[in-house]
Formats: structure tokens, sequence, C-alpha cells
């Protein structure tokens, strides 16, 4: 429960750019990166350093319900340090490197998804994966070619959005045992067979 209280509310931080539909802010929608609203409004830069705590908090919820492999622990690794990331950004924005810091915390977590969701959610986090570079890639050439940076930086964030919903969507069908702790697969398999003996 803690894990999508936090999610969600990191979730409604890190979305709150969506709020320049509302108020005036003179950033430009298709030129100007999406960062650029910390310059406009105050209230840009704290809701993100507020999400960015929330996602912090996140990552060691999230590791009572990932497997005890490395990879199941990348992913809540990955998530607190895109919070640590995002809440400097919202501090320090003038910070050049912050933004390739999230989206290389952000793409880790993404492929951290599919080396140990099971077979049914791992259709998801490969799409998730490829469609997060993509966004990636977008937002480099638009960088690069000094045009449609806002409409890539924008494009990204809903991508990023879509994929922790969906995170969010597997912790919430995830049952926790009573332990606190999800087992792995093999480990529920030692379990069921001891109870039939």
């Amino acid at each position: 429960m803690a894990s999508i209280v936090l999610l969600g509310l990191g979730l409604a931080g890190y979305s709150a750019w969506l709020l320049e539909f509302f108020m005036p802010t003179g950033v430009s929608l298709t030129d100007q990166p999406v960062w650029d609203l910390f310059y406009a409004q105050p209230v840009f830069q704290l809701a993100t350093g507020i999400g960015g705590l929330a996602f912090f908090l996140t990552g060691p919820t999230l590791m009572r319900l990932a497997p005890v492999h490395w990879t199941g622990r990348l992913t809540s690794v990955s998530v607190s340090a895109f919070g640590i990331v995002l809440m400097v950004y919202a501090g320090v924005p003038e910070t050049v490197v912050t933004p390739n810091l999230l989206n290389a915390a952000f793409a880790l977590g993404a492929l951290s998804l599919v080396f140990w969701w099971p077979a049914g959610w791992r259709a998801w986090a490969v799409g998730g994966l490829v469609v997060v570079l993509i966004a990636w890639a977008l937002v480099v050439v638009s960088m690069l070619a000094g045009h449609l940076e806002g409409l890539f930086t924008r494009i990204q964030l809903v991508v990023h959005a879509v994929e922790i919903v969906i995170g969010g969507a597997y912790v919430v069908q995830t049952p926790v045992p009573v332990s606190g702790r999800k087992m792995s697969v093999a480990g529920a398999m030692l379990r069921s067979n001891r109870h039939r003996k």
C-alpha cells in the first residue's frame, strides 16, 4: 500500500508540468524544454522536488515486492536514484548533466523490469523500455537540431508517466507474503513442495 501511495505522489509531482495548460508561463510548448517551467513559476520546481522525494522513498518499499536476485533489487535502487536526481534537478535546475542522469536512471529501471517480471508482464516491460529509449533519442535529436525540444521533452514525460502507471499496476496485483517479502518463483515452488509432504 505504501508503494502505491508513494508512486502516486511521485507521479503527481512529476506530472505537475501539465499545469502549464491552466496557468500563464510564457514557456513555448514546442521549442522550450519542459524544465524551463522551473523558471516561470515556483510551483513546478516545488512539485517536482516533492515528486522526487516520493520516488526516493518508494525504492525501499519496493524491496518487499522485488525478488531477492539483483535484477529485482536494481529496480528498487533505480527508482530511488531517479528520485534523488529529480530532487537535485528541482533544487539546482541549472545543472547540465542532471537531465542525462534522469534519463539514464529511468532507462535502467525500465531495463531491469525485463529481467525479472514474469512472462505475462515481460511484454509490457520490453515495450515500455523500447518506447522509453525512443523518446530519449527524440529528445537528444531535437536538442542537437535546436528545434521541437519542448514538444519531445513533454512527450518523454508522458512516456515516463505511462511506464510508472504500468509499474504501479504490477505492484497492485503482486501479493505480499505474510513475511513481508515476495518470494522468487523458485522459493514459492520449494514452499509448495514442502506443504505437499
